[in-house]
């Protein structure tokens, strides 16, 4: 009688490298209230060695900055590799090992920021050797950004800077952890401030008072409605786990003591949208029926009285790129079809600013994301590095427009 013994699965050469540059990348407290230029810098040294044409694009302050890296020509259409390199903060207790200092065990690696997304832009980074020596016929460029997770800040000047190339690329993957499944959706967002101003006094005498708490509550009825609407009217789609929009109250603060009528009281809110409806316009209905409804009796009241609204931030819903000539040319690369998300990611900024069709295809489960002892599974970046490869050869072919 045998024993038969299955070989262990060989691993992809450039892993130990991937996994040298996730512990620099994680190493960095690149948290969005932060700077992130020393990752940027170790990004770009790390391909100019390589021989890749760098472009670094500050913001005004010049304290955080976007990279754009290309290797192969840059006269026919190319393929886009994008990811963020900020992350949320790690003040929890609950971590094992240290969020900043990357830890291997048990078939993983932990820290702040290896699923989401350190892990694929170390993936690329190790890539990278293999995009310099390949015979490119079209261009693979790297974009990595700042502040996606604060509202996709930095991705609008890189979608511009590519759109304004004599010739853009045609197609962008969106590194977000997608266990290395097709996404081919995801949701925009607008997220808002409402500033309620009131009058205050004593609460014995409280009808002759602009109650700044009440009416916002009333307001946020209101929200609470609409989101009531979108669940029964749609639109629908239903490639997303929550086939339609979504409307919410996510923060309220406002009085001062239990015996004063409030004067100020503000709350924040999110409109998450689907592709093909009209975010703007259902915001600015929303907003100006609330001042219609509820601002004008406060108005009437008190004239100083009132809403103010502050636009936090916003990024577009990103399309379904299948059936676009740019993604039928790669099809044939994509990995398995993993549906449609409700994050957000910089996909729609690239494809509303910089007409560049998005998909995301990365590393990771976003499960792990926003938690004590994010992880990602080492497997998944062996994976990452192998449809990297697939990509590169793909690239060695001359563009077929």
């Amino acid at each position: 009688m045998s024993l038969t013994i299955e070989a262990p699965a060989l691993q992809h050469p450039a892993l130990e490298q991937a996994k040298a540059h996730l512990g620099a990348l994680i190493g960095y407290d690149s948290v969005s209230s932060r700077s992130n230029r020393a990752l940027i810098d170790y990004a770009a040294e790390t391909l100019e060695k390589l021989g890749a044409e760098v472009t670094i694009l500050p913001n005004e302050e010049g304290t955080k900055a976007n990279l754009v890296a290309r290797f192969g020509p840059a006269d026919v259409p190319g393929v886009v590799l994008s990811g963020h390199t900020d992350v949320v903060p790690a003040t929890e207790d609950s971590w094992v090992t240290p969020p900043f200092s990357a830890d291997e065990r048990e078939g993983r690696i932990y820290g702040r920021g290896a699923c989401d997304m350190k892990g694929f832009g170390a993936c690329v980074l190790a890539a990278a050797a293999s995009f310099a020596t390949a015979d490119l016929k079209r261009p693979i460029y790297i974009c990595f950004s700042y502040d996606e997770e604060v509202g996709c800040l930095g991705a609008p000047a890189i979608a511009r800077w590519l759109a304004d190339l004599d010739v853009p690329p045609e197609l962008a993957i969106i590194g977000e952890p997608s266990e290395m499944k097709l996404i081919t959706g995801q949701k925009g967002k607008i997220a808002m401030r409402a500033h309620v101003k009131g009058t205050s006094g004593h609460s014995s005498f409280a009808p002759e008072h602009v109650n700044a708490v009440e009416y916002a509550s009333r307001m946020i009825s209101t929200i609470a409605e609409r989101a009531d609407r979108y669940q029964v009217e749609g639109p629908f789609d239903k490639d997303f786990t929550v086939p339609h929009a979504t409307m919410l109250t996510t923060m309220i603060t406002g009085g001062v003591a239990t015996n004063v009528t409030p004067s100020d009281c503000s709350f924040t809110f999110e409109l998450r949208s689907i592709s093909g409806m009209d975010a703007e316009g259902d915001m600015k209905a929303l907003l100006e029926g609330i001042e219609a409804d509820i601002a004008t009796k406060m108005t009437s009241k008190a004239a100083n009285s009132g809403v103010t609204w502050e636009r936090i931030f916003a990024y577009p819903a990103m399309g379904d790129a299948r059936g676009t000539d740019a993604f039928e040319r790669h099809a044939h690369l994509m990995p398995e079809w993993g549906g449609k998300v409700s994050y957000g990611s910089e996909g729609g900024v690239f494809e509303t600013i910089g007409k560049i069709p998005s998909v995301i295809v990365g590393p990771g489960s976003i499960k792990q994301a926003h938690k004590p002892n994010e992880f990602v599974d080492i497997d998944q970046l062996d994976l990452c590095l192998g449809f990297l490869d697939e990509l590169t050869h793909e690239l060695e072919k001359p563009h077929k427009g």
